[in-house]
């Protein structure tokens, strides 16, 4: 492991691997992007495909990483506060490049890297989000995760049972 993020992803690539998912930590609790000339670096300077998120609030945001090489980008706290930006992005971008993030605890949809709790369900949010077009979703369990105990497999699994014609990851 590197401690230079563009090092890391060259390794990575140099590994075979060809998707990259990135977080930006700092902007998901800050509510805009912190890091994005490191993630445009890494889009520059590797044939990864780059999947984005965090902080992410705005139309202008969206269209600054999609068109400075980044394949795809992640809603997660704005899908919960801002569904018409959702909406929005997926007509103008396409779902294919829209991606909704869902981070939850109890199956409740937690916001702002994970520092806020609702009282959304994680399948009322789904639901709205498929009304929106919404196809791909990355679903996070935040009580297991870097817990080392592996993925909530039920949860996951009844989400996918509910909503067949999405991809959950």
């Amino acid at each position: 492991m590197d401690a230079d993020p563009l090092q890391q992803a060259l390794a990575i690539q140099k590994a075979g691997l060809t998707r990259l998912h990135l977080v930006d930590l700092d902007g998901a609790k800050t509510g805009r992007p912190v890091n994005r000339t490191i993630i445009e670096q890494i889009c520059a300077q590797t044939n990864l495909k780059v999947e984005v998120g965090g902080g992410i609030r705005t139309l202008a945001q969206v269209n600054q990483y999609l068109t400075s090489g980044v394949d795809r980008v992640i809603l997660g706290s704005a899908a919960l506060t801002d569904p018409t930006l959702v909406q929005t992005a997926i007509q103008q971008f396409g779902n294919d490049q829209i991606v909704i993030g869902i981070d939850g605890k109890n199956g409740r949809v937690a916001i702002s890297g994970w520092l806020e709790e609702s009282d959304v369900t994680m399948t009322a949010l789904m639901t709205a989000m498929v009304a929106f077009g919404a196809v791909n979703f990355i679903v996070t369990d935040i009580e297991k995760d870097g817990t080392l105990s592996g993925p909530n497999v039920a949860q996951l699994a009844a989400l996918q049972t509910a909503f067949p014609m999405t991809n959950i990851v």
